[in-house]
């Protein structure tokens, strides 16, 4: 009856775990993915997600992508019918950002933008009512059909992300962003943005014709009839939210800047300010930017540091909007991307 127990052997009296198996060892932990391969992975992702809807667009998609990680704003200018609000809609729901859009138009006020008090009898008091600016991405569409006035209600949210009212400070979201659009082709009816606000835009951005067969794909995917569910269900999943984007702006400041880097970003925004068709160059400002917008590019590529290749391919972008052609420039018609052209080429880069 006890036959099993006869042919064991007896336990060692000073091991207690004499009749245990022994412990498995632990495994060791995989070691952690570098956060810029994390965000290169996060581009890529939201780029194809992107393309499902807006087609032909990468190129912008990255670099708005990328004035998000810094916490810059994009002016984007395009022609009619390119598709700037629906990737707008669509970068927003993709991140989880809480969305809202102001058409401006000639009789917009201010109030309209941030807020406006009224008087609530039942309190005998003033109560401050919050403007579509409390947000977290903000669409200005057409924003130059507003006068100077309207316009400059935006200038302390972009700058501070904060609303003054009635002597109060109203703080905005942390991730703020302002994205806003612009036709270049109707003058009549608009407003020219002042410098002032021009210099509050990170990035400014061409959004033109796509290629033809991207053009023939969005004719198949656009071209019949679809309900709104139908394309709501395109962008149905959020890819991340504000917390994985405030990380990703942490992280991107971790990314190197070698000296030689810095000297040709400067290099670039000095010869703006010496170019004999310029009558205006880059400001200081815009060198940083450009410097801060590079390590965000860098780590959408998967890189922890930045070439020379990252400071010229956001060089045109971050610049653009800030230079002003002489006389001379606009009659012979030469661009103000022609002439950033033909700064970046005579400036040798660091190898």
């Amino acid at each position: 009856m006890n036959e099993g127990l006869e042919n064991t052997p007896a336990p060692n009296p000073g091991d207690g775990n004499a009749f245990e198996s022994p412990a498995p060892a632990p495994a060791e932990p995989a070691p952690a993915e570098p956060i810029e391969q994390r965000i290169a992975k996060f581009a890529g992702t939201l780029e194809s997600a992107v393309e499902k809807v807006v087609k032909g667009q990468p190129g912008v998609v990255r670099h708005i992508l990328v004035a998000l990680m810094t916490g810059g704003h994009v002016l984007l200018e395009g022609n009619p019918g390119t598709a700037k609000t629906l990737l707008v809609r669509t970068l927003s729901k993709l991140c989880a950002l809480e969305f809202r859009r102001i058409q401006f138009t000639p009789d917009l006020m201010p109030s309209d933008i941030t807020g406006t008090s009224i008087f609530r009898p039942d309190r005998a008091e003033f109560e401050f009512r919050r403007g579509p600016v409390f947000t977290q991405m903000l669409l200005a569409d057409e924003i130059n059909r507003a006068p100077a006035r309207t316009q400059a209600a935006l200038l302390q949210a972009m700058q501070e992300r904060l609303v003054t009212a009635d002597g109060f400070d109203h703080e905005l979201s942390e991730i703020f962003t302002v994205i806003a659009t612009q036709n270049p082709l109707e003058n009549e009816g608009t407003y020219p943005l002042p410098e002032a606000e021009l210099d509050r835009f990170l990035f400014k951005l061409m959004v033109d014709y796509p290629e033809e067969n991207e053009e023939l794909r969005i004719f198949q995917l656009h071209g019949a009839p679809k309900s709104s569910d139908e394309f709501a269900g395109l962008v149905k999943q959020h890819l991340f939210g504000t917390g994985e984007i405030m990380g990703m702006r942490r992280a991107v400041m971790q990314v190197e800047v070698r000296p030689d880097i810095a000297n040709y970003a400067l290099q670039i925004v000095r010869q703006t300010r010496e170019h004999p068709f310029l009558r205006a160059g880059a400001s200081t400002r815009a060198g940083v930017m450009l410097l801060r917008a590079s390590r965000s590019l860098a780590a959408t590529y998967g890189r922890n540091f930045v070439v020379p290749d990252d400071v010229r391919e956001l060089a045109p972008a971050a610049l653009r909007h800030r230079l002003y052609r002489t006389a001379a420039a606009e009659l012979e018609g030469t661009s103000t991307d022609q002439i950033l052209d033909d700064i970046i080429n005579r400036i040798t880069p660091p190898r």
